[in-house]
């Protein structure tokens, strides 16, 4: 869950992972249930940290929900997502 609730501890662990890594940061979401618009702000946020830090960061396993909604906010033409191998 990705939402209001955990959108607090959530920022801090994907900063703290911008902050002290390098190359590309690797969200996996398989296991994400359900989120908000605040989650989506959080992703949105470590998006564009990692940008400002000069790296990536590359959500993998998006939910199909999550899918439809990037395409209809044309989020997935700004984020890099994994192809889902066939």
């Amino acid at each position: 869950r990705l939402d209001v609730r955990s959108a607090a501890d959530a920022r801090s662990v994907l900063h703290s992972a911008v902050d002290d890594g390098v190359g590309d940061l690797v969200l996996d979401l398989s296991e994400l249930d359900s989120w908000d618009a605040t989650g989506l702000g959080v992703i949105m946020g470590a998006h564009r940290r990692a940008g400002r830090c000069g790296r990536r960061l590359v959500l993998r396993a998006v939910p199909a929900q999550m899918q439809r909604l990037l395409v209809a906010t044309r989020l997935h033409r700004i984020l890099a997502i994994e192809a889902v191998a066939p």
